[in-house]
């Protein structure tokens, strides 16, 4: 069998190698041409999976190393009996600790008490379930707003999105959807935006059209928020260098990019196509995962050590500071070096495979919280 990959997936070609053929080559220049004779297509979200790729193809399988497939045509496959797979989950403890990593920096900035915060979450799937569960460890009040699972549990810890207003920060983890009761595109526009408390901390990690750029940048002039965290953005990847020079902290589409999620993507990936084709797995996440650079941190027992220790294994800040290099590129070629961030991303580990020594008990049990290995 032949299997095209994007060539951002880690170790797809060596993986995929166990059940035939596969060649890699940049997900936005996977073309009809390219796939014309391949038997599984393997993208990210920047490769549109639609009729217009895949006519004339025989391709039998088509998987997304991603936990979001509005990039992909569901219909198009189905009525073709093309087989499907996407990586639900598999990036989102990856945008949990981004979360994370964001709020412990906004709180040493601005020095405020990240436990006297209150955080709604929008959107409560994978990833907004594993942002809640990071924030209760912070000390945060937590909000939850998600009208389909409300309505498919009853559930009233889900709440209307009026509460959602009242709360400091303000979380979006929804998929991009452009129609229907649930609608997310531009959910956050210019009603939202005015109905925020003032100081608000604003964070969108989902995908950029959740978000109106030109309503965003009028709440930021007006002076509302205190705060703008970005790694999403319309129209990527030519993006809005306003809007960049507006947000604190901003990163190009990469809270999802550690390197456990990534590889996790691709192993339910590998998995389902193995089982769409009858195939028995020989390899595992296990044999991708390399040995972490920091096994174990030493923590001083002082008000900074949070912020501290998640630095070191993810610091945000280095991932802003990386994007806002994109102004002393041409505009002609900002789009290329934006995903050339993605491509070159560094390796970034979990939080899991890292072990924290210290006494403070209390202290102990926010780390072993947030996802450290306790030692």
């Amino acid at each position: 069998m032949k299997i095209i990959a994007d060539e951002n997936i880690p170790f797809a070609a060596e993986c995929f190698s166990s059940v035939g053929e596969c060649l890699t080559y940049p997900g936005r220049k996977i073309t009809s041409q390219i796939i014309k004779d391949a038997d599984g297509l393997i993208v990210r979200s920047i490769t549109t999976v639609d009729e217009k790729l895949l006519a004339g193809a025989k391709v039998k399988f088509v998987g997304t190393a991603t936990i979001g497939f509005e990039h992909i045509d569901v219909d198009y496959l189905e009525k073709h009996k093309i087989g499907f797979s996407s990586a639900p989950g598999s990036n989102a403890n990856s945008v949990a600790e981004y979360i994370t990593s964001a709020l412990l920096n906004l709180a040493d900035k601005y020095e405020f008490d990240i436990s006297k915060k209150t955080i709604g979450i929008i959107g409560v799937g994978n990833v907004g379930s594993r942002v809640e569960k990071k924030a209760k460890a912070l000390g945060m009040k937590v909000v939850l707003n998600d009208p389909l699972l409300q309505r498919k549990t009853g559930d009233e810890k889900y709440r209307p999105i009026d509460e959602i207003f009242d709360c400091d920060v303000i979380t979006l983890h929804t998929p991009l959807t452009l129609e229907g009761k649930d609608k997310t595109y531009h959910l956050a526009d210019e009603i939202f935006f005015k109905s925020l408390k003032k100081d608000a901390i604003f964070i969108n990690t989902s995908r950029g059209s959740v978000h109106d750029t030109a309503a965003l940048k009028k709440v930021i002039m007006a002076g509302k928020l205190t705060a703008c965290v970005l790694d999403v953005w319309e129209n990527e990847p030519n993006i809005d260098i306003e809007l960049l020079d507006m947000a604190d902290l901003a990163t190009p589409h990469i809270a999802g990019y550690s390197y456990d999620g990534k590889v996790a993507g691709m192993i339910m990936i590998y998995e389902a196509f193995c089982e769409f084709f009858g195939i028995k797995p020989e390899n595992t996440i296990a044999d991708f995962l390399p040995e972490p650079k920091i096994e174990r941190i030493a923590v001083n027992d002082d008000k900074k050590a949070l912020q501290s220790t998640v630095n070191k294994l993810y610091d945000i800040r280095e991932d802003d500071a990386n994007l806002r290099s994109i102004k002393n590129e041409t505009a002609d070629n900002r789009g290329a070096f934006f995903d050339g961030l993605r491509k070159n991303y560094r390796i970034r580990r979990e939080f899991q495979n890292t072990a924290v020594h210290i006494k403070n008990e209390k202290l102990k049990k926010v780390f072993e919280e947030l996802g450290f290995k306790p030692k």
